[in-house]
């Protein structure tokens, strides 16, 4: 469904609230589901980090594609707790978030305008299963096993077709034959921060295991809030839990059971307007504001071994969603501009996969994927006011939104040599969308029964050359697509569909292990054509009204990343630097907060003052230059403790929020330098943690989004204790 806001630039339909959730990862106690343990072990007795990218557990050193992999351990020792912090952790990646959705780009692709039409180039999947598209962000990271960052385009392999990348999130499993065993940890920290979580293996029987994992967390908001408004101001009160059935009645067979559900009250999401000179925390408002999600997710996962090694899965989801949210259009006690909404989203997903043994010179793997996503937005919940309580100064719509995908997929791999493979993997895909709604536009009545259809066959090739035990490299062709959507009607009619956006990527890369496994590096340059950027620009005659469409020409995106991992007895390093070009065709547009009374069109123009030639432009949220690095050294005491202080940085340089570029009109984005440090200290079965991010206190814009800057969250510090047992 899409609609612009008639004072704002960019879409305001979004579903989802996502503010920061502080909810700590404890260290993993059970094992992932794709293989038996989240590393191997190499000849020489160092830790391989698996990838599960390819439904099947490979070693990432080994397997063509750009990725970086995070275990539970690596995420609280790095201050992951949120989605937002990924950026900081992996080169490449940026995330943008506004509160009711999150713009989550990987290599400058991925989400850009926020509507239940427009898809999100970077999917993430939680166990398996593609989660809510873009929404619904605020879901907290607890007793997590494993997280992958998996760059660039993911069109073979399982179920969405990703753009830009994918984030699979992979939680502790169950373990059977295990002990009675789990953690349980508490968090103090300022802003009267208090968060409570833990997990417990339970054993059930030889052939059965439950575990059951939950996390709470109470903070009160960043914000001052002058008014008059004097509700609901950005405090948090965050309650998950999760349950997990492992059931393996034979050594061929498993059935794996896990249900989450969600109450996340945010409070708020307050932001003032982008061009404010104050600070982002002090704000004014006199409209209400909130911010709810509540939602639950059930994935079930078989697998069955045949003799010959071939596995035969199905992997089941259903997950339904309620996101409710105002806020404070202008962002000021002025003004009279206010947005509210309650959207229900419901979504089923199948997926089939067969799969090779993972030995021989020829594997290979098919697959099959159906997902029925429909947004429904009932009568009075969706209504944007200028100013609110008239039908004729207020916009109103509800209906439905019903979206399915049904893909087919393959790859075959051939070993020509012992050191020299080739892939060839296919996907077709085959989306469609329908809008079943009535607006009411100021007073006119207006409606849409429409529904389109995008179809798609990607593929990738890729050369694989094992140089020896420490050397890979790759080389490969790829290619993703990513389904068009509708506009909601306007005063002007039913504008027409936008199309697909389609992606082909170029890359090579190089993965090594230095100093007999001590040190490993991965090293990538990558160059992307991107068809067919799905923007929201003004309608000529009356700009303030939005409607989406495709860039004519392509753009060019192309950089280079390199991560490296090092181990040297108690010292341990992580690093990831990124360097990024990207470059608009040309295209002609009108801003949509700016006055137009000429033609303009998007092909041909012709340029004016309003109709801008974006020709040469950045491609939105694709910053230059990404940065992180982590480092920690593990002191033994003399009593059997350990001391091991860390430190973290990451850099995200400026970006861009719309192709327009106008600084006065608070278009860019600027640079965030994050520091974080912890000390922890570990006692038998107990860790104690001193911890503290963002630690220069910077106060930075997270996003921008209808005419809105949205802070990230300030320094936060305090003690987390975790009792193993």
């Amino acid at each position: 469904m899409k609609i612009q806001s008639v004072l704002l630039s960019t879409s305001v339909l979004a579903l989802a609230w996502s503010a920061a959730a502080l909810a700590q990862t404890a260290p993993s106690s059970a094992p992932t589901s794709e293989s038996a343990s989240e590393s191997d072990t190499d000849a020489n007795g160092s830790e391989e980090v698996v990838v599960t990218a390819e439904r099947r557990s490979t070693n990432l050193q080994r397997t063509p594609i750009a990725a970086s992999v995070l275990t539970g351990e690596d995420l609280t020792n790095r201050n992951v707790t949120t989605i937002d912090q990924l950026q900081f952790v992996s080169p490449g990646a940026t995330v943008n978030n506004f509160g009711q959705g999150i713009d989550f780009n990987i290599r400058g692709i991925g989400k850009a305008e926020h509507n239940t039409q427009t898809t999100t180039g970077v999917i993430t999947y939680r166990d398996g299963v593609a989660t809510f598209p873009g929404y619904f962000t605020a879901e907290p990271y607890y007793d997590i096993g494993r997280v992958e960052i998996l760059r660039g385009p993911q069109g073979t392999f399982v179920g969405q077709n990703a753009t830009g990348g994918a984030v699979f999130v992979t939680t502790n499993n169950p373990v059977i034959g295990g002990d009675y065993n789990g953690y349980i940890a508490g968090q103090i920290g300022n802003y009267a921060d208090i968060a409570l979580q833990g997990a417990v293996n339970l054993p059930v029987s030889d052939t059965f295991a439950a575990r059951v994992a939950f996390n709470s967390e109470a903070r009160d908001s960043f914000y001052d809030i002058s008014g008059p408004w004097t509700g609901h101001d950005g405090r948090q009160r965050l309650a998950s839990a999760r349950l997990s059935l492992l059931w393996q009645p034979t050594a061929s067979f498993s059935a794996l059971l896990k249900t989450d559900y969600s109450y996340l009250d945010m409070g708020a999401y307050p932001a003032d307007p982008v061009n404010s000179t104050s600070d982002p925390f002090d704000i004014s408002a006199n409209a209400p504001m909130a911010a709810f999600d509540r939602f639950v997710r059930t994935s079930l996962k078989l697998d069955y071994v045949t003799p010959s090694g071939t596995t035969f899965r199905s992997v089941s989801g259903y997950q339904w969603g309620r996101s409710i949210y105002a806020a404070d259009l202008d962002g000021t006690s002025l003004g009279g501009s206010t947005f509210r909404d309650l959207v229900d989203e419901e979504i089923y997903s199948q997926e089939f996969n067969i799969i090779s043994p993972n030995t021989g010179r020829f594997t290979w793997i098919v697959g099959a994927y159906y997902q029925h996503d429909e947004y429904e937005f009932p009568d009075g919940e969706f209504v944007i006011g200028v100013p609110p309580g008239n039908i004729l100064s207020e916009y109103r719509l509800q209906g439905t939104n019903p979206k399915e995908v049904f893909a087919v997929f393959g790859q075959i791999g051939y070993q020509l040599t012992d050191a020299l493979q080739v892939q060839l993997g296919l996907r077709y895909s085959d989306a469609s969308t329908a809008n079943s709604i009535t607006v009411s536009q100021y007073g006119t009545p207006l409606a849409q029964e429409q529904k389109a259809s995008f179809s798609n066959l990607s593929g990738k090739l890729s050369l694989n050359w094992t140089v020896n035990r420490h050397h890979f490299l790759y080389a490969f062709a790829a290619t993703g697509f990513r389904p068009g959507g509708l506009n909601v009607p306007v005063g002007f009619g039913v504008p027409a569909p936008f199309d697909e956006e389609k992606v082909t990527n170029y890359e090579i890369g190089w993965k090594a292990g230095w100093l007999d496994g001590k040190v490993r590096t991965q090293l990538d340059a990558y160059y992307n054509e991107y068809e067919n950027f799905q923007v929201t620009i003004g309608y000529p005659l009356l700009p303030v009204f939005g409607f989406e469409l495709n860039t004519p020409n392509s753009t060019e995106i192309y950089g280079v990343e390199a991560q490296i991992e090092a181990v040297f007895g108690q010292f341990s390093l992580d690093a990831g630097i990124g360097w990024m070009h990207s470059e608009l065709g040309e295209f002609y547009a009108v801003d949509p907060r700016a006055i137009s009374l000429g033609p303009c069109d998007p092909a041909t123009g012709p340029a004016t003052a309003s109709c801008i030639n974006l020709d040469g432009r950045d491609q939105t949220y694709a910053p230059e230059f990404t940065f992180n690095i982590g480092a920690q050294y593990e002191f033994q005491l003399p009593n059997g403790d350990m001391l091991t202080p860390r430190v973290n940085f990451g850099h995200v340089s400026g970006q861009w929020a719309t192709l327009f570029e106008n600084t006065a009109r608070g278009d860019r984005i600027e640079e965030r330098n994050i520091l974080s440090a912890q000390l922890a200290w570990t006692h038998g079965d107990i860790m104690a943690t001193l911890y503290g991010t963002n630690l220069t206190d910077q106060h930075y814009v997270a996003a921008i989004n209808s005419g809105l800057r949205f802070a990230g969250p300030p320094r936060q510090f305090g003690i987390r204790v975790v009792k193993m047992f």
